[in-house]
Protein backbone atom coordinates (compact mmCIF):
# COMPACT_ATOMS: atom_id res chain seq x y z
CA UNK A 1 0.00 0.00 0.00
CA UNK A 2 1.19 3.55 -0.87
CA UNK A 3 2.09 5.96 1.85
CA UNK A 4 -0.64 8.37 0.78
CA UNK A 5 -3.18 5.33 0.93
CA UNK A 6 -1.87 4.53 4.05
CA UNK A 7 -2.46 8.05 5.35
CA UNK A 8 -5.90 8.28 3.99
CA UNK A 9 -6.64 5.35 5.33
CA UNK A 10 -5.53 6.16 9.16
CA UNK A 11 -7.54 9.72 8.27
CA UNK A 12 -10.80 7.61 8.05
CA UNK A 13 -10.00 5.22 10.93
CA UNK A 14 -9.70 8.52 13.07
CA UNK A 15 -12.79 10.66 12.03
CA UNK A 16 -15.03 6.97 12.79
CA UNK A 17 -13.40 7.04 15.92
CA UNK A 18 -13.88 10.59 16.68
CA UNK A 19 -17.62 10.38 15.46
CA UNK A 20 -17.35 7.51 17.74
CA UNK A 21 -16.56 8.98 20.93
CA UNK A 22 -19.87 11.54 20.66
CA UNK A 23 -22.24 10.61 22.74
CA UNK A 24 -25.34 9.22 21.52
CA UNK A 25 -27.37 12.55 21.23
CA UNK A 26 -24.87 14.41 19.42
CA UNK A 27 -24.42 11.57 16.46
CA UNK A 28 -28.83 11.23 16.51
CA UNK A 29 -28.05 15.11 16.35
CA UNK A 30 -25.42 15.31 13.71
CA UNK A 31 -27.29 12.88 11.71
CA UNK A 32 -30.91 14.65 11.76
CA UNK A 33 -29.09 18.02 11.30
CA UNK A 34 -26.92 16.37 8.17
CA UNK A 35 -29.83 14.68 6.57
CA UNK A 36 -31.90 18.01 6.99
CA UNK A 37 -29.11 20.08 5.53
CA UNK A 38 -28.84 17.70 2.19
CA UNK A 39 -32.45 17.47 1.65
CA UNK A 40 -32.23 21.35 1.50
CA UNK A 41 -29.44 21.51 -0.32
CA UNK A 42 -30.73 18.89 -3.20
CA UNK A 43 -33.80 20.91 -3.08
CA UNK A 44 -32.77 24.45 -3.60
CA UNK A 45 -30.16 22.93 -5.72
CA UNK A 46 -32.87 21.57 -8.20
CA UNK A 47 -34.79 24.26 -8.14
CA UNK A 48 -32.42 26.71 -8.54
CA UNK A 49 -31.38 25.06 -11.77
CA UNK A 50 -34.65 24.40 -12.98
CA UNK A 51 -35.49 28.01 -13.00
CA UNK A 52 -32.55 28.68 -14.47
CA UNK A 53 -33.42 26.50 -17.53
CA UNK A 54 -36.75 28.42 -17.18
CA UNK A 55 -35.16 32.42 -17.37
CA UNK A 56 -32.99 30.86 -20.55
CA UNK A 57 -35.98 29.57 -22.03
CA UNK A 58 -37.91 32.59 -21.36
CA UNK A 59 -35.05 34.56 -22.63
CA UNK A 60 -35.32 32.58 -25.98
CA UNK A 61 -39.27 32.60 -26.24
CA UNK A 62 -38.88 36.38 -26.30
CA UNK A 63 -35.78 36.56 -28.44
CA UNK A 64 -38.07 34.63 -30.99
CA UNK A 65 -40.67 36.70 -30.30
CA UNK A 66 -38.88 39.97 -31.32
CA UNK A 67 -36.75 38.46 -34.34
CA UNK A 68 -40.61 37.31 -35.49
CA UNK A 69 -41.65 40.78 -34.87
CA UNK A 70 -38.83 41.95 -37.32
CA UNK A 71 -39.29 39.43 -40.25
CA UNK A 72 -43.10 40.63 -39.89
CA UNK A 73 -42.24 44.32 -40.04
CA UNK A 74 -40.00 43.49 -43.13
CA UNK A 75 -42.95 41.79 -45.06
CA UNK A 76 -45.85 43.75 -44.21
CA UNK A 77 -44.69 47.03 -42.79
CA UNK A 78 -44.40 50.26 -44.59
CA UNK A 79 -41.97 52.82 -44.27
CA UNK A 80 -43.61 55.72 -42.14
CA UNK A 81 -41.49 58.60 -44.08
CA UNK A 82 -42.51 57.73 -47.66
CA UNK A 83 -45.50 55.80 -46.82
CA UNK A 84 -44.14 52.46 -49.53
CA UNK A 85 -42.48 49.80 -48.90
CA UNK A 86 -38.86 49.84 -47.18
CA UNK A 87 -36.35 51.08 -50.01
CA UNK A 88 -33.25 49.69 -48.26
CA UNK A 89 -32.43 47.79 -45.33
CA UNK A 90 -31.25 50.38 -43.13
CA UNK A 91 -34.23 52.12 -43.20
CA UNK A 92 -35.96 48.97 -42.10
CA UNK A 93 -33.41 48.55 -39.03
CA UNK A 94 -34.23 52.20 -37.95
CA UNK A 95 -37.80 52.01 -38.28
CA UNK A 96 -38.00 48.28 -36.27
CA UNK A 97 -35.64 50.36 -33.62
CA UNK A 98 -38.25 52.60 -33.03
CA UNK A 99 -41.03 50.56 -32.94
CA UNK A 100 -39.51 47.18 -30.58
CA UNK A 101 -38.94 48.16 -27.21
CA UNK A 102 -36.29 46.41 -24.85
CA UNK A 103 -37.77 44.65 -21.68
CA UNK A 104 -36.09 44.40 -18.63
CA UNK A 105 -32.21 43.89 -18.95
CA UNK A 106 -32.66 43.88 -22.71
CA UNK A 107 -30.98 46.14 -25.61
CA UNK A 108 -30.87 46.77 -29.01
CA UNK A 109 -28.91 48.19 -31.81
CA UNK A 110 -29.23 48.39 -35.82
CA UNK A 111 -26.00 47.55 -37.18
CA UNK A 112 -25.19 48.51 -40.66
CA UNK A 113 -22.49 46.87 -42.69
CA UNK A 114 -21.04 45.62 -39.54
CA UNK A 115 -21.23 49.02 -37.72
CA UNK A 116 -23.37 50.37 -35.02
CA UNK A 117 -25.71 52.77 -36.87
CA UNK A 118 -28.70 53.04 -34.34
CA UNK A 119 -29.17 52.15 -30.51
CA UNK A 120 -32.24 52.49 -28.10
CA UNK A 121 -32.14 54.99 -26.00
CA UNK A 122 -34.85 52.76 -23.97
CA UNK A 123 -32.77 49.92 -23.16
CA UNK A 124 -31.66 49.05 -19.75
CA UNK A 125 -28.23 48.10 -21.10
CA UNK A 126 -25.77 49.44 -24.08
CA UNK A 127 -25.07 46.88 -25.77
CA UNK A 128 -23.05 49.75 -28.15
CA UNK A 129 -21.17 50.45 -24.68
CA UNK A 130 -19.07 46.45 -25.25
CA UNK A 131 -16.60 46.84 -27.59
CA UNK A 132 -15.71 42.94 -27.31
CA UNK A 133 -19.29 42.50 -28.27
CA UNK A 134 -19.85 44.76 -31.24
CA UNK A 135 -16.88 42.91 -32.64
CA UNK A 136 -18.41 39.48 -32.13
CA UNK A 137 -21.70 40.99 -33.44
CA UNK A 138 -19.69 42.47 -36.60
CA UNK A 139 -19.72 39.06 -38.10
CA UNK A 140 -23.31 38.08 -37.34
CA UNK A 141 -24.37 41.11 -39.00
CA UNK A 142 -22.95 40.63 -42.17
CA UNK A 143 -24.06 37.15 -42.74
CA UNK A 144 -26.33 34.68 -44.45
CA UNK A 145 -29.31 34.16 -41.77
CA UNK A 146 -30.99 34.63 -38.99
CA UNK A 147 -28.75 33.43 -35.59
CA UNK A 148 -29.31 32.83 -32.14
CA UNK A 149 -26.08 32.78 -30.07
CA UNK A 150 -24.60 33.52 -26.29
CA UNK A 151 -21.87 35.75 -26.41
CA UNK A 152 -19.29 36.07 -23.34
CA UNK A 153 -17.10 39.00 -22.84
CA UNK A 154 -15.13 40.49 -20.03
CA UNK A 155 -18.44 42.48 -18.75
CA UNK A 156 -20.93 40.16 -19.16
CA UNK A 157 -22.48 36.97 -20.78
CA UNK A 158 -25.43 38.21 -23.56
CA UNK A 159 -27.89 36.10 -25.32
CA UNK A 160 -28.49 37.42 -28.79
CA UNK A 161 -29.99 37.32 -32.13
CA UNK A 162 -29.35 38.65 -35.00
CA UNK A 163 -31.45 39.21 -38.16
CA UNK A 164 -29.21 40.38 -41.14
CA UNK A 165 -30.99 42.18 -43.98
CA UNK A 166 -29.81 42.09 -47.15
CA UNK A 167 -30.37 44.55 -50.45
CA UNK A 168 -32.40 43.14 -53.13
CA UNK A 169 -30.59 44.97 -55.08
CA UNK A 170 -27.12 47.56 -55.43
CA UNK A 171 -27.94 51.02 -53.71
CA UNK A 172 -26.89 54.10 -55.54
CA UNK A 173 -25.47 57.29 -52.73
CA UNK A 174 -23.64 59.90 -53.58
CA UNK A 175 -20.27 57.80 -53.49
CA UNK A 176 -21.47 55.54 -55.91
CA UNK A 177 -23.10 51.79 -55.70
CA UNK A 178 -22.63 49.34 -53.50
CA UNK A 179 -24.96 46.25 -52.01
CA UNK A 180 -25.99 47.29 -48.68
CA UNK A 181 -26.46 44.84 -45.09
CA UNK A 182 -28.24 45.95 -42.31
CA UNK A 183 -29.03 43.72 -39.06
CA UNK A 184 -31.54 44.13 -36.16
CA UNK A 185 -29.71 42.66 -33.14
CA UNK A 186 -31.52 42.37 -30.05
CA UNK A 187 -29.80 40.86 -26.67
CA UNK A 188 -30.13 39.99 -22.85
CA UNK A 189 -27.82 40.17 -20.55
CA UNK A 190 -28.03 36.57 -19.06
CA UNK A 191 -26.16 37.35 -16.25
CA UNK A 192 -27.71 40.08 -14.81
CA UNK A 193 -30.90 38.27 -15.47
CA UNK A 194 -30.14 35.02 -13.72
CA UNK A 195 -28.74 37.46 -11.37
CA UNK A 196 -32.55 38.54 -10.06
CA UNK A 197 -33.58 34.56 -9.21
CA UNK A 198 -30.26 34.10 -7.97
CA UNK A 199 -30.96 36.46 -5.26
CA UNK A 200 -34.25 34.61 -4.12
CA UNK A 201 -32.19 31.61 -3.82
CA UNK A 202 -29.53 33.69 -1.55
CA UNK A 203 -33.17 34.36 0.53
CA UNK A 204 -33.85 30.69 0.73
CA UNK A 205 -29.94 29.73 1.46
CA UNK A 206 -30.32 32.25 4.78
CA UNK A 207 -34.04 30.57 5.14
CA UNK A 208 -32.63 27.15 4.85
CA UNK A 209 -29.89 28.13 7.44
CA UNK A 210 -32.51 29.41 10.20
CA UNK A 211 -34.14 26.17 8.99
CA UNK A 212 -31.12 24.05 10.28
CA UNK A 213 -30.63 25.78 13.50
CA UNK A 214 -34.60 25.34 14.40
CA UNK A 215 -34.14 21.58 13.51
CA UNK A 216 -30.60 21.19 15.82
CA UNK A 217 -32.62 23.01 18.67
CA UNK A 218 -35.72 20.87 18.64
CA UNK A 219 -33.79 17.57 17.53
CA UNK A 220 -31.47 18.37 20.34
CA UNK A 221 -34.58 18.83 22.85
CA UNK A 222 -36.66 15.38 21.57
CA UNK A 223 -33.17 13.19 21.17
CA UNK A 224 -33.04 13.96 24.88
CA UNK A 225 -36.27 13.06 25.72
CA UNK A 226 -36.23 9.98 23.40
CA UNK A 227 -32.76 9.27 25.00
CA UNK A 228 -34.01 9.91 29.06
CA UNK A 229 -34.95 5.85 29.28
CA UNK A 230 -31.53 4.96 28.00
CA UNK A 231 -29.87 7.32 30.76
CA UNK A 232 -32.20 6.15 33.42
CA UNK A 233 -31.23 2.57 32.10
CA UNK A 234 -27.19 3.07 32.46
CA UNK A 235 -28.11 4.98 35.78
CA UNK A 236 -29.88 1.88 36.49
CA UNK A 237 -27.08 -0.45 35.59
CA UNK A 238 -24.40 1.42 37.66
CA UNK A 239 -26.61 1.00 40.39
CA UNK A 240 -26.93 -2.88 39.93
CA UNK A 241 -25.26 -5.52 41.46
CA UNK A 242 -24.95 -9.20 42.65
CA UNK A 243 -26.69 -7.75 46.25
CA UNK A 244 -28.77 -5.54 45.31
CA UNK A 245 -31.28 -6.64 42.10
CA UNK A 246 -34.26 -4.54 43.14
CA UNK A 247 -33.66 -1.46 40.78
CA UNK A 248 -36.18 -0.78 38.17
CA UNK A 249 -35.90 1.27 35.40
CA UNK A 250 -39.29 3.53 35.41
CA UNK A 251 -41.45 2.86 31.45
CA UNK A 252 -43.23 5.70 30.18
CA UNK A 253 -45.53 5.59 26.84
CA UNK A 254 -45.78 2.67 24.42
CA UNK A 255 -42.90 3.25 22.03
CA UNK A 256 -39.80 1.28 21.14
CA UNK A 257 -37.22 3.21 23.79
CA UNK A 258 -40.65 2.09 26.40
CA UNK A 259 -40.69 -1.46 25.10
CA UNK A 260 -36.73 -1.36 25.59
CA UNK A 261 -36.99 -0.61 29.20
CA UNK A 262 -39.69 -2.79 29.52
CA UNK A 263 -37.71 -5.82 28.04
CA UNK A 264 -34.69 -4.79 30.49
CA UNK A 265 -36.84 -4.68 33.40
CA UNK A 266 -37.89 -7.91 32.66
CA UNK A 267 -34.63 -9.48 32.05
CA UNK A 268 -33.54 -7.97 35.45
CA UNK A 269 -36.77 -9.98 37.32
CA UNK A 270 -35.06 -13.12 35.75
CA UNK A 271 -31.54 -12.05 36.57
CA UNK A 272 -33.00 -11.15 40.33
CA UNK A 273 -35.26 -14.88 39.80
CA UNK A 274 -32.15 -16.40 38.92
CA UNK A 275 -29.62 -15.24 41.61
CA UNK A 276 -32.15 -16.00 44.33
CA UNK A 277 -32.86 -19.57 43.19
CA UNK A 278 -29.01 -20.09 43.20
CA UNK A 279 -28.83 -18.44 46.66
CA UNK A 280 -31.77 -20.35 48.04
CA UNK A 281 -30.85 -23.55 46.53
CA UNK A 282 -27.29 -22.74 48.27
CA UNK A 283 -28.85 -21.89 51.71
CA UNK A 284 -30.84 -25.19 51.13
CA UNK A 285 -28.21 -27.44 50.49
CA UNK A 286 -26.32 -26.02 53.29
CA UNK A 287 -29.29 -26.50 55.37
CA UNK A 288 -29.94 -29.65 54.33
CA UNK A 289 -27.25 -31.40 54.03
CA UNK A 290 -25.27 -30.71 57.33
CA UNK A 291 -27.15 -32.79 59.63
CA UNK A 292 -26.78 -35.67 57.62
CA UNK A 293 -22.44 -35.01 57.05
CA UNK A 294 -22.19 -34.50 60.85
CA UNK A 295 -23.98 -38.12 61.64
CA UNK A 296 -21.76 -39.59 59.23
CA UNK A 297 -18.78 -37.85 59.81
CA UNK A 298 -19.68 -38.60 64.25
CA UNK A 299 -20.15 -41.98 63.13
CA UNK A 300 -16.90 -42.38 60.60
CA UNK A 301 -14.66 -41.08 63.78
CA UNK A 302 -15.87 -43.42 66.14
CA UNK A 303 -15.95 -46.29 63.98
CA UNK A 304 -13.99 -49.89 65.31
CA UNK A 305 -12.93 -51.04 62.11
CA UNK A 306 -12.31 -54.14 63.97
CA UNK A 307 -16.12 -54.69 65.55
CA UNK A 308 -17.65 -56.17 62.50
CA UNK A 309 -21.16 -55.71 63.72
CA UNK A 310 -20.07 -52.10 64.40
CA UNK A 311 -18.36 -51.68 61.13
CA UNK A 312 -22.17 -53.26 59.63
CA UNK A 313 -24.46 -51.00 61.61
CA UNK A 314 -22.21 -47.81 59.95
CA UNK A 315 -22.35 -49.51 56.77
CA UNK A 316 -26.14 -49.73 56.59
CA UNK A 317 -26.54 -46.22 58.55
CA UNK A 318 -23.81 -44.56 55.86
CA UNK A 319 -26.03 -45.84 53.01
CA UNK A 320 -29.84 -44.71 54.28
CA UNK A 321 -27.87 -41.23 55.18
CA UNK A 322 -26.57 -41.26 51.20
CA UNK A 323 -29.86 -42.14 50.48
CA UNK A 324 -31.43 -39.46 51.63
CA UNK A 325 -29.03 -37.18 50.67
CA UNK A 326 -29.24 -37.91 47.33
CA UNK A 327 -33.32 -37.90 47.25
CA UNK A 328 -32.67 -34.27 48.71
CA UNK A 329 -30.26 -33.38 46.45
CA UNK A 330 -33.25 -34.37 43.29
CA UNK A 331 -35.81 -32.67 44.76
CA UNK A 332 -33.69 -29.69 45.07
CA UNK A 333 -32.13 -29.54 41.70
CA UNK A 334 -36.14 -29.97 40.21
CA UNK A 335 -36.93 -26.44 42.27
CA UNK A 336 -33.54 -25.04 41.25
CA UNK A 337 -35.12 -26.08 37.52
CA UNK A 338 -38.82 -24.73 38.13
CA UNK A 339 -38.15 -21.26 37.13
CA UNK A 340 -36.85 -22.26 33.69
CA UNK A 341 -39.08 -21.86 30.52
CA UNK A 342 -38.83 -25.64 29.95
CA UNK A 343 -39.86 -26.99 32.94
CA UNK A 344 -42.97 -27.92 31.56
CA UNK A 345 -43.31 -29.18 28.48
CA UNK A 346 -47.28 -29.15 27.42
CA UNK A 347 -48.67 -31.83 25.15
CA UNK A 348 -52.38 -32.70 24.41
CA UNK A 349 -53.05 -35.67 26.84
CA UNK A 350 -55.92 -38.01 27.44
CA UNK A 351 -57.32 -37.17 31.24
CA UNK A 352 -58.53 -40.07 31.01
CA UNK A 353 -55.91 -42.41 30.33
CA UNK A 354 -53.75 -40.11 32.77
CA UNK A 355 -55.94 -40.73 35.48
CA UNK A 356 -55.99 -44.03 35.06
CA UNK A 357 -51.64 -44.34 34.57
CA UNK A 358 -51.58 -42.38 38.02
CA UNK A 359 -53.78 -44.60 39.70
CA UNK A 360 -51.92 -47.71 38.40
CA UNK A 361 -48.71 -46.22 39.74
CA UNK A 362 -49.86 -44.84 42.93
CA UNK A 363 -51.18 -48.31 44.07
CA UNK A 364 -47.53 -49.57 45.16
CA UNK A 365 -47.25 -46.41 47.54
CA UNK A 366 -48.46 -48.45 50.43
CA UNK A 367 -51.74 -50.78 52.17
CA UNK A 368 -54.44 -48.25 51.44
CA UNK A 369 -57.97 -48.16 49.84
CA UNK A 370 -57.66 -46.96 46.85
CA UNK A 371 -59.84 -45.63 44.02
CA UNK A 372 -61.33 -43.10 41.43
CA UNK A 373 -63.91 -40.64 42.60
CA UNK A 374 -64.30 -39.22 39.16
CA UNK A 375 -62.94 -39.48 36.11
CA UNK A 376 -62.86 -36.79 33.28
CA UNK A 377 -63.01 -37.67 29.87
CA UNK A 378 -61.39 -35.71 26.99
CA UNK A 379 -58.13 -34.09 26.21
CA UNK A 380 -56.10 -31.01 28.13
CA UNK A 381 -52.85 -29.90 27.19
CA UNK A 382 -50.02 -30.24 30.37
CA UNK A 383 -46.94 -31.99 30.89
CA UNK A 384 -47.87 -35.46 31.42
CA UNK A 385 -44.75 -36.22 33.32
CA UNK A 386 -44.48 -33.28 35.67
CA UNK A 387 -48.45 -33.56 36.55
CA UNK A 388 -48.00 -37.39 37.48
CA UNK A 389 -44.38 -36.40 39.53
CA UNK A 390 -47.04 -34.05 41.41
CA UNK A 391 -49.50 -36.45 41.81
CA UNK A 392 -47.04 -39.48 43.41
CA UNK A 393 -45.78 -37.05 45.38
CA UNK A 394 -49.31 -36.26 46.87
CA UNK A 395 -50.12 -39.79 47.09
CA UNK A 396 -46.64 -40.15 49.18
CA UNK A 397 -47.98 -37.59 51.58
CA UNK A 398 -51.35 -39.45 52.08
CA UNK A 399 -49.72 -42.77 52.93
CA UNK A 400 -47.09 -40.85 55.05
CA UNK A 401 -49.83 -39.23 56.75
CA UNK A 402 -53.18 -41.58 56.88
CA UNK A 403 -53.71 -44.69 58.70
CA UNK A 404 -53.32 -48.36 56.79
CA UNK A 405 -56.19 -49.97 55.27
CA UNK A 406 -58.08 -45.93 54.80
CA UNK A 407 -59.56 -44.97 51.56
CA UNK A 408 -57.23 -42.49 49.69
CA UNK A 409 -59.20 -41.33 46.23
CA UNK A 410 -57.55 -40.25 43.11
CA UNK A 411 -60.23 -37.36 40.95
CA UNK A 412 -59.84 -35.81 37.86
CA UNK A 413 -62.98 -33.08 36.45
CA UNK A 414 -63.26 -30.04 34.01
CA UNK A 415 -65.24 -27.38 35.34
CA UNK A 416 -65.27 -24.60 32.33
CA UNK A 417 -61.84 -24.81 30.64
CA UNK A 418 -60.19 -25.61 33.96
CA UNK A 419 -58.67 -29.27 34.75
CA UNK A 420 -58.93 -30.14 38.34
CA UNK A 421 -56.94 -33.35 39.27
CA UNK A 422 -57.74 -33.87 43.22
CA UNK A 423 -56.20 -36.74 46.02
CA UNK A 424 -58.03 -36.85 49.35
CA UNK A 425 -57.03 -39.47 52.43
CA UNK A 426 -58.39 -40.07 55.72
CA UNK A 427 -55.39 -39.25 57.65
CA UNK A 428 -55.13 -36.90 60.74
CA UNK A 429 -55.54 -33.34 58.63
CA UNK A 430 -53.66 -30.24 58.60
CA UNK A 431 -53.91 -27.48 61.56
CA UNK A 432 -54.94 -24.74 59.79
CA UNK A 433 -52.17 -22.24 60.97
CA UNK A 434 -49.96 -24.84 58.40
CA UNK A 435 -51.52 -25.10 55.46
CA UNK A 436 -49.84 -22.45 53.95
CA UNK A 437 -46.23 -22.87 55.57
CA UNK A 438 -46.33 -26.63 54.55
CA UNK A 439 -45.79 -25.52 50.40
CA UNK A 440 -42.34 -23.23 51.91
CA UNK A 441 -39.18 -25.43 51.75
CA UNK A 442 -38.24 -27.93 54.65
CA UNK A 443 -41.65 -26.76 56.57
CA UNK A 444 -43.64 -29.66 57.80
CA UNK A 445 -46.82 -29.95 59.59
CA UNK A 446 -45.14 -33.30 62.00
CA UNK A 447 -41.74 -33.09 62.31
CA UNK A 448 -42.00 -36.82 63.51
CA UNK A 449 -42.60 -38.11 60.22
CA UNK A 450 -39.96 -38.67 57.87
CA UNK A 451 -39.59 -36.56 54.77
CA UNK A 452 -36.75 -32.81 53.81
CA UNK A 453 -40.40 -31.09 53.65
CA UNK A 454 -39.25 -30.63 49.61
CA UNK A 455 -42.61 -32.77 48.32
CA UNK A 456 -45.06 -29.64 48.87
CA UNK A 457 -43.22 -27.17 47.20
CA UNK A 458 -42.35 -29.36 43.73
CA UNK A 459 -45.74 -29.90 43.54
CA UNK A 460 -46.60 -26.12 44.35
CA UNK A 461 -43.53 -25.31 41.67
CA UNK A 462 -45.41 -27.71 39.17
CA UNK A 463 -48.63 -26.17 38.93
CA UNK A 464 -47.32 -22.41 38.94
CA UNK A 465 -45.21 -24.13 35.84
CA UNK A 466 -48.54 -24.55 34.13
CA UNK A 467 -50.04 -20.87 35.68
CA UNK A 468 -51.91 -23.37 38.17
CA UNK A 469 -52.06 -23.65 42.02
CA UNK A 470 -52.33 -26.26 44.53
CA UNK A 471 -55.39 -25.57 46.93
CA UNK A 472 -56.25 -27.40 50.21
CA UNK A 473 -58.95 -28.55 52.03
CA UNK A 474 -58.25 -30.18 55.55
CA UNK A 475 -60.01 -30.67 58.58
CA UNK A 476 -57.83 -32.16 61.85
CA UNK A 477 -58.91 -35.97 62.32
CA UNK A 478 -60.71 -35.77 59.30
CA UNK A 479 -58.19 -35.79 56.33
CA UNK A 480 -57.27 -33.78 53.74
CA UNK A 481 -57.78 -32.84 50.14
CA UNK A 482 -55.31 -31.49 48.25
CA UNK A 483 -56.31 -29.79 44.42
CA UNK A 484 -54.51 -29.35 41.57
CA UNK A 485 -56.18 -26.14 39.56
CA UNK A 486 -54.70 -25.86 36.06
CA UNK A 487 -56.43 -23.29 34.27
CA UNK A 488 -57.28 -23.23 30.85
CA UNK A 489 -55.39 -26.66 30.46
CA UNK A 490 -58.71 -28.06 29.14
CA UNK A 491 -59.04 -28.48 24.91
CA UNK A 492 -62.38 -30.80 25.03
CA UNK A 493 -65.29 -29.92 27.56
CA UNK A 494 -66.54 -33.77 28.71
CA UNK A 495 -66.44 -36.08 31.72
CA UNK A 496 -68.30 -39.17 33.71
CA UNK A 497 -68.12 -38.40 37.36
CA UNK A 498 -68.27 -41.33 39.70
CA UNK A 499 -69.96 -40.38 43.15
CA UNK A 500 -67.40 -39.57 45.55
CA UNK A 501 -66.47 -42.40 48.68
CA UNK A 502 -67.69 -41.44 51.81
CA UNK A 503 -65.20 -40.94 54.72
CA UNK A 504 -66.73 -44.52 56.53
CA UNK A 505 -66.81 -46.37 53.45
CA UNK A 506 -64.30 -48.97 54.72
CA UNK A 507 -66.33 -51.94 52.72
CA UNK A 508 -64.09 -51.82 49.49
CA UNK A 509 -61.90 -53.74 48.30
CA UNK A 510 -58.69 -52.88 47.72
CA UNK A 511 -58.54 -54.31 44.28
CA UNK A 512 -57.99 -51.87 41.50
CA UNK A 513 -60.61 -53.31 39.02
CA UNK A 514 -63.75 -53.53 41.21
CA UNK A 515 -62.82 -49.39 42.38
CA UNK A 516 -62.63 -48.45 38.68
CA UNK A 517 -65.93 -46.91 37.80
Amino acid sequence: MSTTGASAQLGRRGRRRAFSALSARSRILAAVVGLAALALTVCGYTVYYLQQLQVEDRINAELEADAREFVELSSDGVDPETGESFATPSDLVRTAMMRIIPTRNEGAVGMVDGEVYWTSPVADIDLEEDRELRTVLADYAVADRVQFTTITTEQATYRAVVVPVHAGAEVEDTQGNFHEVAAFVMAYDLSAEKAVFSGIFLTYAGVAVFSLIVVALVGWLVAGRLLHPIRLLAEASRRITREDLTERIPVAGHDDVAEMARSVNEMLNRLEGAFTAQEQLINDVSHELRTPLTILRGHLEVLDVGDRDDVVSTRELTLDELKRMNRVVDDLTTLAQADRPDFVQPAEVELGTLTDEVYDKILALGERRWLISERAEGTAVLDRERITQALLQLAANAVKFSPPGSVVSLGSRVERDDVVLSLRDQGEGIPEQDQERIFDRFQRSDTSKPGSGLGLPIVKAIAAAHSGSVQVVSQTGAGTTFSLILPGAAADDGQHPVPALSADAHTLENTSEENRP
